[in-house]
């Protein structure tokens, strides 16, 4: 399974994306990377300063970009300058506090809590994995806070951010490894 490493200094070189919550709703933000603005949807619970794994928040931090998924037997992958994994059949995403694998992803047959990676509802057919409780993990402090796409008419997400296709397209030109998602 792939390890991932902190990017440290790197993250002022490598540009920010910062998503703020949008007026009059706990539920979606504005997502702005260089010029650009999009809509996005956010955590069920809103933000957090404390989030704990299953509280639907969406974790307020800087959060950097550290892989992206594509699910190949959907979608051609789109240009971006982060390398995007595919997506294979027994992928899939460890959120057992407990587990030596938490917030890692393993391979099927699991049997500890998880996501499949492979989801039917196309919501992971492009993924990126932001760094929450990953590089340096705490158990209970959440997992699988990604940047996916998103449910019709911006429904929330169980903590992550997620986009329209189109809009995802887009920020996978700005963004690359090591982009920070900076969430106010």
């Amino acid at each position: 399974m792939r390890k991932y490493k902190s990017t440290g200094g790197q993250r002022q070189k490598q540009g920010v994306v910062t998503l703020r919550k949008a007026p009059g709703s706990a539920t979606r933000g504005h997502l702005r990377f260089g010029p650009v603005t999009v809509p996005a949807a956010i955590g069920r619970s809103g933000r957090s300063a404390r989030k704990r794994e299953g509280d639907g928040a969406t974790p307020i931090g800087s959060l950097p970009v550290l892989a992206g998924f594509v699910r190949r037997d959907r979608i051609a992958p789109p240009p971006s300058r982060l390398p995007l994994t595919p997506i294979a059949k027994g992928l899939l995403w460890c959120d057992a506090p407990a587990h030596a694998a938490y917030n890692r992803p393993v391979r099927a047959p699991f049997g500890p809590s998880h996501e499949d990676m492979m989801r039917a509802d196309g919501l992971y057919d492009i993924c990126l994995v932001l760094d929450w409780n990953i590089t340096e993990r705490r158990r209970n402090r959440g997992s699988a806070i990604f940047l996916h796409l998103i449910r019709p008419g911006y429904a929330p997400t169980e903590g992550c951010i997620a986009l329209k296709p189109g809009d995802m397209r887009r920020l996978l030109g700005f963004i690359r490894r090591g982009t920070t998602i900076r969430i106010f």
